[in-house]
């Protein structure tokens, strides 16, 4: 009778420091554990660690220190054996131009032991009718479909996606979005690196938010939304005094259904449970103070709200660093 699998990935204390005057610390005592059949989005701005991350599990980086097991097997002792059971979509693919784009999936078949026959991964795809066609002459979302089939012609039981819709138009994004699924639902592992947020929510089983090298944040969307103690936003700004507020901000938490009041720039953000029942006092309070409104809105609270709360600050202000 055989055991309970082992995780797609898991990497313990992971650590990767780059040499420099001074040093960068990428990786700074990173856990993480992804069970296979799910899709897993390791989330952060640009810098927080998550290509290094990435690239350790991958096989193309040494750690400084920590543990990394991928499919059961460590690097070091089972190169060979986990090549032939992964499929890496990296961050900027560069493809040889002066190939057809068949002839591009079919070399790439070749450095499997078994796979996917290139034209059907062609098709997977949308690229079937682009089989003879030079890679140099593909669009930017033609590319990057092009590099996420090179990942699956191997038929990989885990798959590395590093930041994949990364400059598409919104089309070739949701073409993307529709691949990752179906690999999804057929039962394959997916890890996937991304700083859109909405895309995490709307791919992923779990996500890990990870800034300055380290994990901040897991569990499901809808947990990681639910921590922030109400699944709506509603932003709003006052006229005059640079939009700050007459009386103190934590009144406003007084109010039915606000769990965390915030701001910044003269921007009020109030986290609720119910924006149809906060909606009335709001307004009757800023009547109290004798404010009147300049902007107001109301939304869904998000994985970017989330990662607001932990790091302080939002994805954008993020310092360009080492990733």
């Amino acid at each position: 009778m055989s055991g309970p699998l082992p995780p797609a990935i898991r990497c313990a204390n992971l650590f990767k420091r780059y040499d420099g005057r001074p040093p960068v610390d990428a990786v700074r005592g990173l856990d993480l554990e992804v069970a296979q059949g799910e899709c897993f989005g390791l989330l952060g701005p640009n810098g927080a660690g998550k290509t290094t991350t990435i690239e350790i599990l991958e096989g193309l980086l040494t750690a400084t220190a920590g543990e990394v097991e991928i499919l059961g097997l460590a690097w070091a002792q089972a190169d060979n054996e986990i090549r032939q059971r992964i499929g890496i979509s990296l961050q900027e693919t560069r493809l040889s131009e002066k190939l057809t784009v068949l002839e591009t999936i079919t070399l790439f078949r070749s450095f499997y032991r078994q796979g996917d026959d290139p034209l059907e991964t062609l098709r997977r795809v949308s690229l079937e009718e682009k089989a003879q066609a030079m890679v140099g002459k593909l669009s930017g979302g033609q590319k990057q479909r092009l590099a996420v089939a090179t990942a699956l012609v191997g038929s990989p039981e885990l798959l590395f996606l590093d930041e994949p819709t990364t400059g598409l138009d919104p089309q070739s994004r949701r073409q993307l979005w529709d691949i990752i699924r179906e690999i999804r639902s057929g039962g394959r592992t997916v890890l996937i690196t991304t700083h859109y947020m909405d895309e995490a929510e709307r791919l992923c089983d779990r996500v890990a938010i990870v800034d300055l090298g380290k994990v901040i944040a897991l569990g499901t969307p809808r947990e990681l939304i639910a921590s922030l103690g109400g699944e709506h936003v509603i932003e709003f700004s006052i006229e005059g005094a640079n939009g700050s507020l007459p009386g103190p901000a934590d009144e406003l938490l007084e109010l039915p259904g606000v769990s965390a009041v915030d701001g910044e720039n003269g921007l009020t953000r109030l986290s609720v449970t119910e924006p149809h029942v906060v909606l009335p006092a709001l307004l009757a309070r800023l009547d109290a103070w004798q404010c009147a409104l300049r902007s107001l809105t109301t939304r869904h609270a998000s994985l970017e709200d989330v990662f607001v709360k932990l790091a302080g600050r939002h994805l954008e202000d993020a310092e360009p660093g080492e990733e």
